[in-house]
């Protein structure tokens, strides 16, 4: 995807507008592992909520989400954010990391986390899972607890799995399930494909919500603007924009473009929408599925030209 700033901290030229990321990843190796940094080198550093701060647009608030960090480390990932959020008001929500696998461990984990005003939802990862995973009668379990908890699923997989995950929404009625990154499709050429398909299918269950986000790391890095926009407007346009969250996946999305380009992208995409539509999704949507508190004042930032 062709990137019109090429500094992945650089300042949106709309930083005055009221905006609620749903997805940014903060960490810190010297803290807690990650295994999987070991193999992508230029993000195997820390990334903190400092970091995020230094180029924040104003009026910007996240949603935190789990990343990836070792598993006997889940707990502490939390509740270091949730110490960075005392500094940082502007982090609204986490989404934090549960094996829904085991219902009977996560049960203890979901029913605490259903009682903590900063945990908003939950994600197990299951995009390197195999064929099958979701079917787990255990697994479907601790999608279910989740929806009689209040909290919201997010679900990160990739293309082949959107099938399985709509068998997967259709079995858990009454959670609400977060796609993300637009389900990963391979590819922003126009036309037909199994994405495509298998995306209008994941939208018909109305238990579903997509995220605008990710997608630069997944297509193409020369795919061209004008198709990155028609990629977003095909999720709109199968979910409906009351159904659809922006996000930014910063700092993976470092690996492929700007934040401030992406953010353009979304509001390119969104300028075929009446004004509250194109808020609804850059705001109040994801608010309302994660629960997440009011964005905090920002007067005192600097508004950028």
């Amino acid at each position: 995807m062709t990137a019109t700033n090429q500094n992945p901290d650089a300042p949106n030229r709309h930083s005055a507008q009221a905006v609620l990321d749903s997805h940014v990843h903060f960490w810190d190796p010297r803290r807690i592992g990650y295994p999987w940094l070991s193999e992508a080198p230029p993000l195997n550093r820390p990334f903190t909520p400092e970091a995020f701060d230094a180029f924040r647009p104003r009026g910007t608030s996240v949603i935190f989400v789990e990343a990836g960090r070792a598993e006997q480390h889940a707990p502490a990932e939390i509740e270091w954010v949730r110490s960075e959020s005392e500094q940082h008001p502007w982090i609204a929500g986490a989404v934090a990391h549960v094996p829904l696998e085991g219902p009977a461990s996560a049960e203890t984990m979901i029913r605490r986390y259903a009682d903590d005003p900063f945990v908003v939802g939950v994600r197990r990862n299951i995009q390197d899972e195999p064929a099958g995973f979701t079917a787990d009668a255990g697994f479907r379990a601790g999608v279910r607890l989740l929806g009689e908890a209040g909290l919201p699923f997010d679900a990160c997989v990739r293309e082949h799995q959107l099938a399985e995950l709509t068998e997967l929404a259709a079995a858990c009625p009454g959670t609400t399930i977060v796609l993300d990154h637009l389900g990963k499709p391979k590819s922003a050429a126009p036309g037909q494909s199994p994405w495509r398909q298998a995306l209008r299918r994941l939208a018909e269950r109305g238990n579903v919500v997509c995220k605008l986000s990710g997608v630069a790391t997944e297509i193409d890095p020369s795919t061209p603007r004008p198709a990155v926009i028609s990629l977003l407007h095909e999720v709109l346009n199968a979910f409906g924009a009351e159904r659809c969250l922006y996000g930014s996946d910063w700092p993976v999305m470092t690996l492929a473009t700007s934040y401030e380009d992406w953010f353009d992208l979304v509001h390119d995409a969104l300028s075929a929408y009446p004004t509250a539509i194109a808020d609804a999704v850059l705001r109040t949507n994801a608010q309302r599925v994660y629960r997440a508190r009011a964005i905090p004042s920002d007067d005192t930032r600097p508004e950028l030209s």
